[in-house]
C-alpha cells in the first residue's frame, strides 16, 4: 500500500470514528435523565445554550442534545437551577425564556 493510500485509509477512518461518536453524543435527553434534572431544582432554560451545548429542543431538523445550530438559539434549552432562566443576561440584550424565543 502507498503512503498516500495509507494516510487517505487513516484520514477517512478518523473521520468515521468522529461521525459516529458525535451520533452518541447527540441522543435525546432520556425521562430519566429529565426526571433527575427537575428532581434537582433545575428548569428548562430557552435560548441560553451556546452552539452545540443544548440539553434539548433545537428547532427543526436537529435530533435533540448538542444539535443547536448557533449560539442562544432561542428554541433550543439547557437545564438551569430553578427560579433563574429568566434572570439570565443574554449578548443580544435578552433574558432566558421558559418558553422558546421567537427570532
Amino acid at each position: 500500500m502507498s503512503v498516500k493510500a495509507t494516510v487517505n485509509a487513516a484520514v477517512l477512518a478518523t473521520a468515521v470514528a468522529t461521525a459516529l461518536s458525535s451520533f452518541a453524543v447527540a441522543g435525546p435527553l432520556t425521562e430519566a435523565e429529565g426526571k433527575a434534572a427537575t428532581a434537582a431544582g433545575k428548569e428548562k432554560c430557552y435560548g441560553v445554550a451556546l452552539k452545540a451545548q443544548n440539553d434539548c429542543a433545537a428547532g427543526p431538523g436537529t435530533t435533540c442534545q448538542g444539535t443547536s445550530t448557533v449560539d442562544f438559539q432561542g428554541n433550543a434549552w439547557k437545564f438551569v437551577a430553578g427560579g433563574t432562566c429568566e434572570s439570565i443576561e443574554l449578548p443580544n440584550g435578552k433574558h432566558g425564556s421558559l418558553k422558546p424565543i421567537e427570532s
